[in-house]
């Protein structure tokens, strides 16, 4: 979906302050280091910037989005634009050496040029050195944009000749606007939002069918736990059968500590904090006391913790919902 520069902003507020007080001045650096968490913007910041820089229509430093360049940047067919991505695990020196001699023709239409390489950490040391090599004699119409979530790993060397950009994890708040904006519920945004900040996994989560039963099974084991029914026996089957491995059981204890969180948030009178607000009537008819609802909080996290230690996942659940009957 194309963003403009203000959305961007909303998102990474000090990274594009720089770059479009850059497009202003007209002092585009000739390579820049975009690094942070997957899913804060990096990709379409930087692609947002070969707009700005190509588009024949540009106002201040937004791109019109509408001529024949924003159009081919936002399709991926713009001649004087090269995107780089690993080839398998890494990206290869060969990989490199196509790019200069991609950016050793003369453009027909411009001789400005923009590359992107994405996930810039996975070079291989001979692509590294070969990239060195073409940043220590930068052109004047040529912009580098180094996408990276580990520039630990990067050479020195290079990260030196680049402008670092740091991006940020997007807020809670955000990233429910963002998904929101997506046309997904707010029910199931809020829940994604507490279980990532990472935009493309919250996506991810709340377009997936496993997650939508996954938060169905949390509240039902919720409900029944709460009103002491005798349906317990169905919920932990169905348990068992849709959180069959350890990384599925770690998101269905995680929004197993939402839902306890909210059960204690609604008895306070803070319901501004409550995730799953489409539940909060069933949370006020509920008998749990405070007592009770810390009691699941700290079974839930020591459940989560023998996870990550590597213990049998049926066994862990089981043992669980022992202790969470009990209260």
């Amino acid at each position: 979906m194309t963003k403009t520069w203000e959305q961007l902003t909303l998102m990474q507020p000090i990274a594009v302050k720089m770059l479009t007080n850059s497009i202003l001045k007209e002092r585009i650096s000739h390579a820049y280091l975009l690094e942070g968490p997957k899913g804060t913007g990096k990709l379409e910041t930087a692609m947002q910037m070969a707009k700005s820089i190509f588009c024949s229509e540009l106002s201040g430093f937004e791109p019109c989005h509408a001529c024949s360049n924003c159009r081919r940047i936002e399709s991926g067919n713009h001649p004087n634009i090269y995107v780089l991505k690993p080839d398998g695990l890494s990206i290869k020196k060969q990989q490199i050496h196509a790019l200069q001699e991609e950016f050793s023709k003369t453009g027909l239409e411009s001789n400005k040029k923009v590359y992107i390489i994405e996930h810039a950490d996975r070079m291989t040391i001979n692509a590294a050195n070969t990239l060195l090599k073409f940043l220590e004699e930068p052109s004047s119409k040529t912009t580098a944009m180094l996408l990276t979530e580990n520039s630990h790993q990067m050479l020195n060397t290079i990260l030196s000749r680049c402008q670092t950009l740091t991006f940020r994890p997007l807020s809670k708040e955000l990233l429910i606007q963002q998904l929101q904006l997506q046309g997904i519920s707010h029910a199931f945004a809020a829940t994604a939002a507490q279980l990532t900040n990472n935009i493309e996994e919250a996506q991810n989560f709340c377009n997936d069918e496993w997650f939508a039963q996954a938060r169905t099974l949390v509240i039902k084991l919720c409900e029944v736990l709460g009103k002491d029914t005798s349906s317990l026996f169905f919920v932990q089957e169905k348990w068992g059968k849709h959180f069959a491995d350890k990384e599925q059981l770690q998101i269905g204890l995680d929004m197993l500590l939402l839902i306890y969180k909210d059960l204690l948030y609604v008895q306070l009178g803070e319901n501004e904090n409550v995730t799953f607000l489409d539940q909060q009537s069933l949370f006020e008819s509920l008998s749990y006391s405070q007592k009770r609802i810390v009691s699941a909080l700290s079974n839930i996290l020591e459940a989560k913790n023998r996870l990550n230690a590597n213990a049998n996942v049926q066994l862990v659940f089981e043992q669980l919902v022992l202790r969470l009957q009990e209260g």
